[in-house]
């Protein structure tokens, strides 16, 4: 945290020698909850964070281009799934904060191949399939992908997933069993460039859902990026098309066999994208003060006019409070425990996973407007960042559950009646 002296400073009509003397937008230093062994962690990753990603992140979102190049070095920082390292589960969402705080992009990244991807093989893969694919996925030797949403399908994939598997039994000496995937999915984040996916499907014979680990380059497989999008251009989101795509047995994950075990997952990406919010208001603040402090106008700055003020107090505000929610999500998720049987209990459950969803992408879109309001017409132009920040919230707002479907996940959890269907 910054001094408070040069805050208070600023009351007497003086200005702080640089915006580094100021206090950080964690207003409340919820950090400090951290281990000694976190922070300085969390400080490594900041390091890497300002020298690799903040002055090149512009240029990618621009020319909506992904940097491989740099995944050797983020593997380096050993951040994979935080929480299956011994870390804790606040430390696991500052990383995404962080991370959102310099580029939403490659958060994104992060997120969909180590919150979504590796977590499954944690989660639900066999002892043999974690052996094949984990550590190569955790080093980022391999990359992977998530592909559940369908191009007709999205909040509602639960029961109109379309994609189908047929199950092929033959004997060992004929190459044994396998399945037949047919269906397109859409929006599916590394999608382009992923080496495996998790593919959700449909059992053709009792409707089941299953997951299969599907090598990206198998015949039957077309993937084209989406193009024209307005947020999150260095994410290389695709459409998939499968047809008669064949997958063995081997890669079925057994530990999945209803929507249910893609609930478990979706819950904690869900989380990710709560942190998300609360590291692009981080993102926002960081900005808006600095352009406020250093921007002349009517011969003084614009931290001098009570307005701007207002703007940057109720942004700070908005952050200070999501954080402070998510905090509250990371401890209660410290309370899971397992019991014999591998059942999970405690944690953060949907309906209050769904409230920090809408609640803090709701404030965040109030924080990049206010300061997006800040920089005036500089705000419109990526050279100043507030542009990309603005337009990377609607992503966030929309993506693990639109505001509105969790809006409503949580008023069912209060009233006893569902809305949504």
């Amino acid at each position: 945290m910054g001094d408070y002296s040069a805050a208070a400073a600023t009351s007497t009509g003086s200005l702080p020698a640089s915006v580094a003397d100021l206090p950080t937008a964690d207003f409340f230093d919820f950090e400090s909850l951290l281990s000694v062994q976190e922070q300085r962690k969390l400080n490594e990753l900041r390091a890497f964070l300002e020298s690799e990603i903040a002055p090149y992140a512009g240029q990618w979102w621009e020319k909506a281009e992904f940097p491989e190049q740099i995944l050797p070095k983020l593997a380096a920082l050993r951040l994979s799934a935080p929480a299956q390292r011994g870390y804790t589960h606040l430390f696991a969402g500052l990383v995404i904060a962080e991370m959102t705080r310099v580029d939403t992009s490659i958060a994104t990244f992060f997120m969909v191949h180590h919150d979504l991807f590796v977590e499954s093989l944690y989660d639900f893969g066999s002892d043999a399939q974690q052996d094949r694919y984990l550590d190569d996925a955790s080093n980022l030797r391999t990359t992977g992908a998530f592909a559940l949403t369908e191009p007709d399908h999205g909040s509602d994939v639960a029961g109109g997933m379309q994609t189908t598997a047929r199950k092929v039994q033959r004997p060992e000496s004929d190459g044994g069993t396998y399945w037949v995937i047919n269906g397109t999915k859409r929006w599916i984040g590394n999608g382009t460039f992923c080496d495996y996916m998790l593919v959700w499907a449909k059992d053709e014979a009792d409707g089941s859902v299953l997951a299969f680990i599907v090598d990206a380059t198998l015949p039957g497989i077309t993937r084209s990026r989406i193009e024209n999008k307005i947020a999150l251009r260095t994410v290389q989101n695709a459409d998939i098309v499968l047809r008669d795509v064949h997958v063995a047995e081997a890669d079925r994950f057994a530990g999945i066999s209803s929507f249910a075990d893609t609930n478990h997952l979706l819950r904690g990406s869900r989380i990710m994208v709560a942190w998300q919010a609360v590291g692009q208001q981080l993102a926002a603040f960081d900005v808006a003060r600095k352009y406020a402090v250093e921007r002349l106008q009517f011969g003084k700055p614009l931290a001098k006019f009570q307005l701007i003020q207002q703007h940057l107090v109720d942004m700070l505000g908005n952050a200070v409070a999501s954080m402070g929610m998510m905090v509250r999500i990371a401890q209660l998720q410290e309370g899971i425990s397992t019991d014999a049987h591998g059942i999970r209990h405690g944690g953060a459950d949907m309906a209050q996973v769904a409230l920090a969803k809408a609640y803090c992408s709701a404030r965040m879109r109030e924080t990049v407007a206010l300061g997006r309001s800040i920089l005036g017409g500089n705000g419109i132009v990526t050279d100043y960042r507030m542009a990309k920040i603005f337009a990377d919230a609607e992503a966030i707002y929309t993506y693990e559950g639109s505001y509105e479907i969790n809006s409503l996940i949580v008023g069912r959890a209060v009233t006893g009646v569902s809305a949504i269907a």
